[in-house]
């Protein structure tokens, strides 16, 4: 049954680099949204999708238009970081002043960090910088969640769990766990519904 939303339409990013499933979360969610009653648009992903590299999805809900899939700059309702620089980076195109924000901040440092040639901002200036430019943001240990679990990889779906737990759109456990279910071996399922039942838990 369809809920409401904020915003005719409701406008996503989901951003982070290759290799922590970017896809796959974008994914799931609209799949969720769909599920839900939504009209869902998927932007391409942006950037190099292989693992180090920058990638953007761009999600756009609405009840009843299929909206094209690129978000217009300084147009996200809600921006979903799997790596906390890369949430300054889309902040920095996508953002504005009622932007909500959710972090993973395990950073994931580029070639040139590693060599020495670049620097990392520390977690404070990213913490500091990242609410200076939202209404609203939050800051979860996505990845050192997942890691417990046994996965790296499933800080995305914490992620996505605790874009469920904000209570910003009409999405739930139930949905999530059809769509999980329906997607994949059992055996998998289970520690995709524990990584959101802990994504959701950290935001409520």
């Amino acid at each position: 049954m369809r809920g409401t939303l904020a915003k005719d339409p409701y406008n996503i990013v989901i951003t982070g680099v290759g290799g922590q499933g970017n896809v796959m979360a974008s994914r799931v969610l609209s799949d969720m949204l769909v599920r839900a009653g939504f009209k869902v648009t998927i932007g391409e992903t942006f950037g190099m999708s292989q693992r180090g590299g920058s990638v953007m999805s761009h999600i756009r809900v609405s009840p009843e238009t299929v909206w094209s899939p690129q978000i217009p700059k300084g147009g996200a309702d809600l921006i979903v970081a799997l790596e906390p620089l890369e949430a300054i980076r889309v902040l920095a195109g996508y953002g504005n002043p009622s932007v909500t924000v959710l972090v993973n901040m395990r950073p994931i440092y580029p070639v040139g960090v590693i060599t020495g040639e670049d620097q990392y901002p520390s977690a404070e200036t990213i913490r500091k910088t990242i609410t200076a430019l939202a209404a609203a943001a939050r800051f979860l240990a996505a990845t050192d969640e997942a890691v417990k679990l046994g996965n790296p990889i499933l800080g995305n779906i914490v992620m996505i769990g605790a874009v469920a737990g904000l209570g910003v759109l009409p999405i739930d456990r139930g949905m999530f766990e059809t769509v999980i279910r329906e997607g994949m071996p059992a055996e998998r399922a289970e520690a995709n519904l524990r990584a959101f039942a802990i994504g959701e838990a950290a935001v409520v």
